[in-house]
Formats: structure tokens, C-alpha cells, sequence
């Protein structure tokens, strides 16, 4: 398939939007519990603002992928049956209850304004927040669940692929939490650190799960099923006219095979081992630089990683169009 770099980008920012979101409500769930300190409710409403400012510049560059922009909002139409119209729901609902818990942050409310006396240290932005959580969730499952519900693309078409989008989000998410907290909340910088490690280590296995199972698919079709002729051997001469077409355009990433391997080799460095020693290292060595330099890292990952995870899938159109690809 033909990468798109606005999907790549949409994919990617919103991932770590959410991550972001997640490891807030981590903190402050710990902290209800006695676990972690109480952090201000500035810190609360500016992560919750960056989170939503993630989601939103996802939500840019989503928009030019369209051909007609302005039939956007017609996306929803079908969410019945399309996980797309689903994830066009699912975004602007987990957008406006992460700026809604960071407005509820901001003015300092609990349910005691509401006649409600729990006792609990934020019960109300705890509640928000809940709804926040499922709605990230339901998120990643509609953006992941795109490409996994697709049968033919058989690269896409497994549980791993929920997983991957998933448990990559929230260590960028995690990662880039590290970074805010060394900011405006050092004795955060452990937490969100050990779960940002632990959440890319899980990402790993996932990740290499996936590679490991896609260089084993037997695909389902082939140049025989494609047009019906049962004998052994069958080549293409020629894709049956001169210029190139839709077809050879979106389902052809038309990068070499030197290229498509050493994109992969830069994902899976970049994005697992290279963040958790930047990690490390800024935890053990108290270096901002370091953790910066973490989620820079995992973050370029990212986008060759998506980037692959697009090319790697191989559309049985293309079984018509071998001389091209």
C-alpha cells in the first residue's frame, strides 16, 4: 500500500495524545489512593491542553487526505458499520472530556459543588476522567480496528494490530509524560519514566509478534485465483496499458526492497531500545536533555513505523499490476 503522510501523522500525534491523557489519570488516580504526591491543578489543566492540542493537530493533518474537505462531518454517517465513521465520533468525544477534565482542573470543582460530599481528593476530575479513559480506549480500537477489520489486507487483519496501535500510543504518551514532568513535576519523573519503559518493552514483543507473523502469511490469493486460470505457470508480460493509474498510484508504495528493509531496522531501533536507555538514563541522571531527546527519538520511530506498517501490506489488486510493483 501507498503510504499516506496525513494518516501517518493523524495516527501518530493522536497516539501520543492519548498516552499523554492516560498517564495523567494514571498520577492522579495514584495519588487518590495515597500512592504519588499531589501535583497542582495547573499541571493537570496545561497536560490536559497538550493532550487535546495533539489530537487536534492529528485532526489537521487527517484533513488532507480529503478530497473535499468540507464533506468531512459526512464521515459519521455510517457508523453502524464502518470503524472509520466510528474513530470520526470516538475523536471529538475523547477531545472534549480530556478539555473538559482539564477546565474541571482548572477552576478546582469536586462533586461538593453539586451537593455531592465523597471525601475522595478529586472525585470530580476522577470521574471526568474516567469517561476520558474509556473514550481513549474506544479511540484506539476504532483507529486500529480500520485496518484490522480489513480480511484481505491479511498484514492488517489480526488482533496485534489493535494491540500495536494501542500499546504504542501509550508509551509515546508515557514517554512524552516523562518529558512534561521534568518540567512542571519532577517527582513524577520515575513514575511516568517506568511505565513509559515497561509500555515500549510491551510494544516490542507486540511489534515483533506482528513481523514475525507476517513473514509467515500464506496468502490467500495469488496470480491463479486472480483471473481464474488454473495452471502452474503464470506470468505477466505487462499491467495492460502505458501511464500509470489510481491503481498504481495508492496501492504501490514503490519503494525498493533496500529501502522498505532498512526503514524497518530504523523503526526498531529508534523506537524501543534507543527510548528505554534515553530514559533510563534521564531517570538515573536526572538529564532533561536525555528525556527529550527519548521522545524525539520514539517519535521519529513512529512515523517510520507507520510508515512501514502501511507499505508492508500487500493489496491483491496488485497481483494485477506486477510489472509495476
Amino acid at each position: 500500500m501507498h503510504p499516506a503522510l496525513s494518516v501517518i501523522f493523524l495516527t501518530t500525534l493522536i497516539g501520543v495524545g492519548q498516552g499523554l491523557f492516560l498517564a495523567l489519570y494514571t498520577a492522579e488516580s495514584y495519588h487518590a489512593v495515597g500512592l504519588l504526591p499531589a501535583q497542582s491543578e495547573q499541571f493537570y489543566t496545561a497536560g490536559a491542553l497538550v493532550a487535546v492540542a495533539f489530537l487536534v493537530a492529528g485532526l489537521i493533518a487527517s484533513f488532507f487526505h480529503l478530497g473535499h474537505p468540507e464533506r468531512a462531518w459526512r464521515a459519521a454517517a455510517k457508523w453502524r458499520t464502518s470503524w472509520l465513521s466510528r474513530e470520526v465520533i470516538a475523536l471529538p468525544v475523547a477531545m472534549g472530556l480530556m478539555f473538559v477534565y482539564g477546565v474541571v482542573h482548572y477552576l478546582g470543582w469536586d462533586l461538593a459543588h453539586f451537593g455531592m460530599v465523597t471525601g475522595i481528593p478529586g472525585d470530580l476530575t476522577l470521574l471526568v476522567g474516567a469517561l476520558g479513559v474509556v473514550a481513549t480506549f474506544g479511540l484506539f480500537l476504532c483507529t486500529a480496528m480500520i485496518y484490522a477489520s480489513i480480511k484481505f489486507l491479511q498484514e492488517w487483519a489480526s488482533p496485534l494490530t489493535v494491540l500495536n496501535y494501542t500499546l504504542l500510543g501509550i508509551a509515546s504518551g508515557f514517554t512524552f509524560a516523562t518529558v512534561f514532568a521534568a518540567l512542571f513535576a519532577t517527582d513524577l519523573v520515575n513514575f511516568f519514566g517506568g511505565w513509559a519503559i515497561i509500555a515500549t518493552l510491551a510494544a516490542l514483543v507486540t511489534r515483533v509478534s506482528a513481523l514475525i507473523r507476517n513473514a509467515r502469511i500464506k496468502y490467500k490469493s495469488s496470480l491463479q485465483t486472480a483471473i481464474g486460470v488454473r495452471h502452474s505457470n503464470i506470468s505477466q508480460r505487462s499491467q495492460g496499458f502505458m501511464g500509470g493509474s489510481f491503481n498504481t498510484r495508492e496501492f504501490f508504495h514503490g519503494a525498493s526492497r533496500l529501502w522498505f528493509s532498512s526503514v524497518k531496522w530504523v523503526f526498531m531501533i529508534l523506537v524501543f531500545p534507543v527510548p528505554v536507555v534515553l530514559l533510563s538514563l534521564g531517570i538515573t541522571g536526572d538529564s532533561q536533555a536525555a528525556l527529550v531527546a527519548a521522545f524525539v527519538a520514539q517519535y521519529t520511530g513512529l512515523l517510520a513505523e507507520r510508515w512501514f506498517f502501511f507499505a508492508q501490506a500487500s493489496h491483491p489488486q496488485n497481483l494485477y499490476y506486477q510489472m509495476v510493483g
